[in-house]
């Protein structure tokens, strides 16, 4: 797996035993809708609606699919009912009926809805899978259920409506049933940041631009100067922020010129309990520049500020980036 790196790095920041043990506000696992509204320019550039290329580039993804599938193939059990919020071409709903589960895929774009019922028919699971054309944000399932796999997931909770999606889902759901809330998959998401310097040279023209890369903490242009550092913590049984406010502090470990800032995010999909392992799989790197880069000790403290809203855009994560050495006590 492409992010083992990334794992280790993960649980390292953390300071995670070797048994496997996690932050406790995180979940062990036990072993006719509304139409869809009309899409705003805001949404679709946000995320709610993202292109069918994408979707299918997603099939490709062997990281994502193969940390859901381990993770399903160990929670859902046959008989269960599991929703699917946002199910685009309906392959993690697809995964959770290959183990016996009655599942309901709930999409909000009509082409996908398309794709989605073709290649469920196509695979034989059309006994199994319903497929919704709907808002997930409206949805409110027929009956109770077990597990709620939903991954509208960007890296720092940004663009995508994972927070928003969960909690408008949680607020129906109450109302609607007086049983406990189902499992959701993912379980939480760790968000972490780390200075670093990077090397926006490209064929010797100077473009310090935000940047994604491959889940891996290791990377040719990219030198770390700090740790990575958790800023926040979303169990998504829990109550999930709206807002990130954050104002760290972080001590360099090298000596370099800090001029960017990294954002990570580790997704734990679900637990094994029984042989203490945390199924995750982490979202692409985010580099973002900073305005004016600052030489950095090692040793010496870095303060990190920003805030955004969950599910915001980037440039608005960026319009409030400030980031400083501080004076040695």
């Amino acid at each position: 797996m492409c992010g083992n790196q990334l794992s280790a790095a993960f649980h390292d920041s953390l300071d995670l035993k070797s048994t496997g043990s996690m932050p406790s506000t995180i979940r062990r696992h036990p072993s006719a809708p509304p139409a869809a509204r009309s899409l705003t320019t805001d949404e679709q550039t946000l995320g709610q609606y993202i292109p069918l290329l994408y979707h299918y580039n997603m099939l490709q993804d062997e990281d994502r699919v193969g940390a859901f599938r381990e993770a399903i193939d160990l929670v859902v059990k046959p008989g269960m009912h599991v929703v699917e919020l946002g199910g685009g071409t309906g392959i993690l709903s697809s995964l959770a009926a290959r183990r016996g589960a009655r599942v309901t895929c709930v999409e909000r774009n009509p082409e996908l809805v398309a794709c989605a019922r073709r290649f469920i028919l196509a695979n034989g699971l059309a006994d199994n899978v319903n497929i919704i054309q709907a808002d997930a944000m409206m949805f409110t399932p027929e009956a109770p259920v077990d597990v709620v796999i939903c991954e509208m997931l960007h890296v720092g909770l940004l663009r995508e409506k994972q927070a928003a999606v969960i909690s408008a889902f949680k607020r129906n759901y109450l109302r609607a049933y007086e049983t406990p809330l189902p499992l959701f998959m993912p379980e939480a998401s760790i968000l972490l940041i780390q200075p670093v310097e990077h090397d926006f040279n490209f064929a010797g023209y100077v473009a310090p631009v935000p940047l994604f890369q491959a889940p891996l903490i290791s990377q040719p242009r990219t030198t770390e100067l700090g740790k990575l550092e958790p800023y926040a913590s979303i169990a998504y049984e829990e109550a999930i922020p709206n807002r990130f406010g954050v104002e760290q502090t972080v001590t360099a470990i090298a000596t370099g010129s800090l001029n960017a800032v990294r954002l990570i995010t580790q997704n734990v999909i679900a637990i094994d309990t029984d042989h203490q392992h945390a199924i995750t799989w982490p979202n692409q790197c985010l580099v973002l520049p900073l305005d004016s880069p600052t030489d950095v000790r090692s040793g010496q403290s870095i303060q990190i500020v920003f805030d955004y809203v969950a599910g915001g855009s980037i440039e608005s994560l960026i319009e409030s980036l400030q980031v400083k050495t501080l004076p040695a006590n």
